[in-house]
């Protein structure tokens, strides 16, 4: 897995590159200092995984993961352990505090691979529309069809499911099911939202070159720009 060291810190990069070294499957790719140069690197190097770092001089570690459509996985390293709470409600895999131990960085990045799709997997193992899934919130049960979810909404390590007219809330992030899912069916138009683009009915020009996309249950999911480039590259002819 390809990964971007994000800290203020020359010393606090220096030793996580260090201890990766112990990690043959995982090649630091770059690294940045603050979040501006950390979001055009990004843009750049198309890291699967990010080390953050919370306080950073100008915008926090929070402040980038906002401007990121789609974000990497992320795993936070900073020397506070009172972000802790706020990094998982924005679906952060682990929350390492400085300075880092080893067994606790084999742990996180254990917990990365478990989540990264694996290079060379065949599409034929992506779950399809046809594709029947077990569903269970609490004691209740259903066994779906995949393509019966209008969409997937996340909230924090949980994703919310909306097909018929349930809407149960599963313990997976949506990092997690976007590497199951047929990208030619189910897009993800943000940060917080899987699309199944056949329950679409219209795309409306929104603020900034994105879009405005209505589902067939009158569900409405705005489309930043960068989705909305991506989006037309896939469906035009």
């Amino acid at each position: 897995m390809n990964a971007l060291i994000i800290d203020d810190e020359r010393l606090a990069r220096n030793e996580l590159r260090r201890l990766l070294r112990a990690h043959p499957d995982v090649d630091v790719v770059g690294e940045a200092a603050e979040a501006d140069a950390a979001e055009a690197a990004v843009a750049r190097l198309r890291p699967d995984l990010l080390f953050l770092d919370v306080q950073m001089p100008g915008r926090s570690g929070f402040d980038l993961l906002e401007a990121l459509d789609p974000v990497p996985a992320v795993i936070f390293t900073t020397a506070y352990d009172r972000y802790a709470l706020r990094a998982f409600e924005v679906s952060a895999l682990d929350y390492l505090l400085k300075p880092v131990e080893p067994e606790r960085l084999a742990t996180a990045l254990e917990k990365v691979r478990t989540r990264l799709p694996v290079p060379g997997t065949a599409p034929a193992d992506h779950l399809t529309a046809a594709d029947r899934v077990f569903v269970k919130e609490g004691d209740h049960c259903w066994f779906v069809r995949l393509g019966d979810v209008r969409l997937f909404e996340s909230e924090g390590n949980y994703t919310r499911l909306y097909f018929g007219n349930e809407r149960p809330l599963i313990h997976r992030s949506l990092n997690a099911l976007e590497a199951r899912l047929d990208p030619k069916t189910f897009f993800r138009a943000s940060r917080r939202h899987i699309l199944n683009l056949t329950h679409v009915v219209t795309l409306t020009p929104w603020f900034n070159g994105g879009l405005l996309v209505r589902l067939d249950d009158g569900h409405e999911v705005e489309m930043s720009r960068r989705r909305a480039r991506t989006f037309r590259e896939i469906m035009e002819l």
